[in-house]
């Protein structure tokens, strides 16, 4: 099995919600930017709940307007081996230092997770520490987790409450 690596955090001293996924997939890592796979529905989700078109948008300008949204991006796994792309592959995983990158966000309010696997690891890492902050479970934007888009999107909102953002 092939080692996969995870990217660095999309953060600043400004973020107040931070999304965490469990590990970048094949199409993520070939392209070296977090959600590359065109299926993945997480640019459009987080685009549809801060009113911008994150999909028209080129990957640079996608992660400012996140940090311009006070939203912080990072992944649960730092490394791990997996064959493809799904959760479910992943074996030998060492785990991001969680507790240190919340710890360094003066402003952070709520952690949100992508998915059922980023949250399991997420809360076993985080553990007291994520009592101090609101815990989201999101709906996974993975084309495997097959739910209707509304269904998901109607989730995601509730992280406008943290943003300081009109209902």
């Amino acid at each position: 099995m092939t080692l996969k690596r995870c990217f660095p955090p999309v953060v600043d001293a400004h973020t107040r919600v931070l999304i965490l996924g469990s590990l970048p997939g094949e199409a993520s890592l070939a392209q070296s930017q977090y959600y590359a796979y065109k299926h993945n529905q997480f640019w459009r989700l987080v685009g549809d709940v801060i009113g911008e078109d994150l999909p028209g948008m080129d990957y640079a300008t996608r992660l400012q307007t996140l940090l311009s949204h006070r939203i912080g991006l990072w992944d649960v796994v730092a490394q791990a081996k997996r064959e493809g792309s799904l959760d479910s592959k992943i074996r030998d995983h060492a785990g991001n230092d969680l507790v240190g990158l919340v710890e360094s966000l003066p402003n952070l309010v709520a952690i949100a997770f992508n998915g059922g696997t980023a949250e399991r690891m997420g809360l076993k890492a985080l553990g007291r520490h994520g009592d101090r902050h609101h815990i989201v479970r999101l709906p996974s934007s993975s084309p495997a987790y097959t739910v209707p888009y509304a269904e998901k999107l109607h989730v995601w909102r509730t992280l406008r409450r943290w943003l300081d953002m009109p209902r």
